[in-house]
C-alpha cells in the first residue's frame, strides 16, 4: 500500500510491518483543537499549510487552533513504534527511489497480512476525523492530500 491516507489508516490498523518513507518528505502533521476542545489531525503540504481554510472547522466555521505543527518524517520517526512496524527510509537518488518518491508520494508500506482499503473509503463529506479513543474503528487522521 501507499500514499498518506492508505498508509495512516493501515498503521492505524497495525497492518503494517515495515514503512517504507522518503527521507525527504516534505508534508506537515498538524495537531489543532476545535472551540469544543475536540482534537483534529491534519496532514498537509507546505502549500496546504499556508491556505487557511484548512484550519476552519467545518462543522462550525469557527477557527482551529494549532496545538502542535511537526514534520510528518520527524513524527513518524518518533512514533513509528508505537504501531509495532519497522521504519525504512528511502533516497530519490536511484531509479527506484525516485519512482517511489514520485509515483507514491513518498510514504508507503509492506503489509503483515492482506488489507481491503476500498472498505476504507469515506463518504466524499466526512473529511475530518476526530483523535477518539473509541474502539470504532474510526481513523483519527484528516488528510487533504488528495496527490498522495
Amino acid at each position: 500500500m501507499f500514499g498518506v491516507k492508505d498508509t495512516l489508516a493501515c498503521l492505524d490498523m497495525g497492518a503494517v510491518e515495515t514503512l517504507i518513507v522518503w527521507e525527504d518528505l516534505s508534508i506537515q502533521r498538524f495537531t489543532l483543537m476545535t472551540g469544543d476542545g475536540e482534537v483534529i489531525h491534519k496532514i498537509l503540504t507546505e502549500e496546504q499549510s499556508t491556505d487557511s481554510s484548512h484550519f476552519v472547522d467545518k462543522a462550525t466555521g469557527g477557527k482551529l487552533e494549532v496545538q502542535e505543527q511537526t514534520p510528518m518524517l520527524e513524527w513518524l520517526a518518533s512514533e513509528y513504534k508505537k504501531f509495532g512496524c519497522q521504519l525504512e527510509f528511502v533516497t530519490n537518488r536511484s531509479q527506484e527511489g525516485s519512482q517511489f518518491c514520485r509515483g507514491f508520494g513518498g510514504i508507503g508500506g509492506i503489509l503483515r497480512y492482506p488489507v481491503d482499503l476500498t472498505q476504507l473509503e469515506e463518504p466524499e463529506d466526512a473529511d475530518e476525523f476526530s483523535d477518539s479513543d473509541s474502539e470504532g474503528g474510526e481513523s483519527d487522521w484528516d488528510s487533504d492530500l488528495d496527490f498522495m
